[in-house]
C-alpha cells in the first residue's frame, strides 16, 4: 500500500547536449554506486541502468505531459502517463494522502483506481 501526494502536469525541459546528457548518466550511475552500498565492479552495470534511466526519461519528454507522483516508503516515484489513452481517468481522482495500491514492473508503474481499473504510467523520475 503507498500514499498518493498528488496529481500534477509536469512541464518540459529543454534540450540536452550530448555533454549534458554524459554528465546526466554519470550522475545518475554514482547516485545507483552510492544508493546500493558502494558495491564494487559493477561499474559497467549501474552506467547501463543509469544510461536506460536517463535515456528512457529524455525520450518521455514531450511539450506536456501528466503524471501522478507515488510516495512509496519516502521515494517518491513521478509516473506520466497518455492522457489519451488512460482508461477515462480524470486528475483528481485521488487526493493527497489518499492511500493507493501500485505495482512496479520494469520501468512502469501500475496504479489501482478507485473502480478497480488500473492507471499504467512510465517511471519518469525518481525523488529521494
Amino acid at each position: 500500500m503507498s500514499m498518493l501526494n498528488r496529481s500534477t502536469t509536469i512541464h518540459p525541459v529543454h534540450r540536452m547536449s550530448q555533454e549534458q546528457v554524459h554528465e546526466a548518466i554519470r550522475r545518475r550511475a554514482e547516485e545507483i554506486y552510492e544508493n546500493s552500498g558502494r558495491i564494487p565492479n559493477r561499474d559497467q552495470q549501474n552506467w547501463g541502468l543509469a544510461e536506460d534511466e536517463i535515456r528512457m526519461e529524455l525520450a518521455a519528454r514531450s511539450s506536456r505531459r501528466h503524471a501522478v507522483v507515488i510516495n512509496v516508503e519516502g521515494v517518491q516515484y513521478v509516473g506520466e502517463y497518455d492522457f489519451a489513452v488512460a482508461a477515462d481517468y480524470t486528475p483528481g481522482e485521488f487526493a493527497a494522502g489518499d492511500p493507493v495500491r501500485v505495482r512496479f514492473d520494469s520501468g512502469k508503474m501500475f496504479v489501482e483506481r478507485p473502480n478497480g481499473h488500473q492507471l499504467e504510467t512510465t517511471i519518469v523520475q525518481l525523488l529521494v
